[in-house]
């Protein structure tokens, strides 16, 4: 058969062979240079905006089609520490983001905060249903722990600080996922909350009044019991709990604090007798658990007044002390036995400086010390020197730096700081050193 023109034309665009493999000759390795150059696709510095709230989709098992919104720092630490901020009923993700403090405290210590968001008509999330407590049951757990999966995969989170919080609806499900997840999360802390299981219904409902209104009264072994039963097979160790509740709180009422305490000390198997009680803001008394220091096995503060929306600015600081993200480690300091604080301030128009001499009276060294104590109304430290500060108002914690850590029986340590004030600039009239109250003078 004769060529067509067409094939003449095809023929007469095809380059010799020699001419085609020196071409590939010098492409191989323009294109491997090109190859170790290219950052991977899934370079974790472009999974999500940095500094932006976003929404992930498609991010893992979602049985209750949850929305997820993460919060990933400019400043993101290499295998950063994952915070799981859960949402109060009728609230969101977005509404959680913009109303608490810990974008901006991720902002400052780099870990990831997740906001877990319920899409269902009530916006509350699912505390009540046989799914919700039990492990892989097929509820709003198991999408909030895919979120957690996503996160530590993309960013190659820190497994071993998983850490969930929330506030009502939020704190019910912070005790849910502690109790469903116990190798996942390392610590949770939840603001007017109910026991693990006591919301539990099987009418498909999601309110429990007889729990709501603090009437469901239990031995501390039947509680933990259903902590235990979410996950029977599990051996390993507990989360630690922080449980913060208002006196006058009428949604959820007050004795469900008592009976959250007897189940969570039951489940780490502490004592119910607390080994700390103090006082670190007016109003409040807390008590810790198995240990003292901010890192104790439970932690429970109660607010005398307080009502179901007792959650304020400065408490995220306490919750990030209590997890252990604050820079002082997970060791509790030791109890520090007699002490005296001294205290000299000089003021001016809108600020002031303090200088506080802390003097161990007692027969031992002080090895590791957190010194709390609450500003005047209207105080804020902008800077301090011989410890870190944290909250910048209201009820402070200062602890030690690295060099002045240990007092010896009989010593003294000076630190300081600098406020602003808006007209009381007077000085603390209370401190306590290692939870035990120092004579002031």
């Amino acid at each position: 058969m004769r060529p067509t023109a067409a094939d003449t034309l095809k023929s007469s665009r095809k380059p010799p062979r020699s001419v085609l493999v020196a071409l590939f000759g010098a492409l191989v390795p323009l294109l491997a240079a090109l190859t170790f150059m290219a950052p991977p696709a899934t370079a974790r510095t472009e999974a999500v905006p940095a500094a932006t709230l976003t929404e992930v989709t498609a991010f893992g098992a979602n049985p209750s089609n949850l929305q997820m919104y993460v919060y990933v720092p400019a400043a993101v630490t290499a295998h950063p520490a994952i915070v799981v901020a859960v949402h109060y009923c009728g609230g969101s993700g977005p509404a959680m983001y913009s109303g608490t403090e810990y974008a901006s405290l991720a902002d400052r210590l780099g870990f990831i905060v997740v906001y877990p968001s319920v899409t269902r008509a009530s916006k509350c999330f699912d505390v009540s249903s046989p799914q919700a407590l039990h492990r892989n049951g097929g509820s709003d757990p198991v999408g909030i722990k895919s979120m957690v999966d996503w996160v530590t995969t993309t960013y190659a989170a820190d497994t071993s600080r998983v850490y969930a919080l929330g506030i009502s609806s939020g704190a019910m499900m912070t005790n849910v996922l502690l109790g469903d997840y116990p190798d996942v999360f390392a610590a949770g802390a939840a603001f007017a909350g109910v026991p693990f299981g006591c919301f539990a219904t099987t009418d498909g409902s999601e309110w429990n009044t007889a729990c709501a209104n603090g009437t469901v009264i239990q031995t501390p072994q039947q509680w933990g019991d259903l902590v235990r039963g979410a996950d029977p097979g599990y051996t390993g160790p507990r989360p630690r709990v922080q449980l913060w509740h208002g006196t006058a709180d009428d949604t959820l009422r007050y004795p469900n604090f008592g009976e959250e305490i007897k189940q969570w000390t039951n489940v780490l198997g502490v004592s119910q007798t607390p080994a700390a009680t103090d006082s670190p803001a007016a109003g409040w008394t807390r008590t810790r658990y198995g240990a003292i220091g901010d890192q104790a096995p439970v932690e429970a503060i109660s607010l005398q007044g307080g009502s179901h929306n007792l959650y304020t600015y400065g408490m995220g600081a306490r919750v990030l002390a209590f997890f252990g993200l604050t820079g002082g480690g997970t060791t509790p300091p030791p109890a520090a036995g007699p002490c005296k604080v001294t205290v000299t301030t000089s003021a001016w128009n809108t600020g002031l400086t303090a200088s506080v001499t802390i003097t161990n009276t007692g027969s031992s060294s002080v090895n590791g010390w957190q010194l709390g104590f609450t500003l005047p109304t209207g105080q804020t430290v902008t800077n301090g020197w011989g410890a870190t500060y944290a909250p910048a108002s209201g009820a402070v914690t200062a602890t030690n730096a690295p060099y002045d850590g240990t007092v010896a029986p009989n010593a003294s340590v000076t630190i300081g700081y600098q406020a602003n004030h808006t007209g009381n600039s007077a000085a603390p009239t209370a401190y306590t050193l290692n939870g035990t109250a120092c004579t002031v003078g």
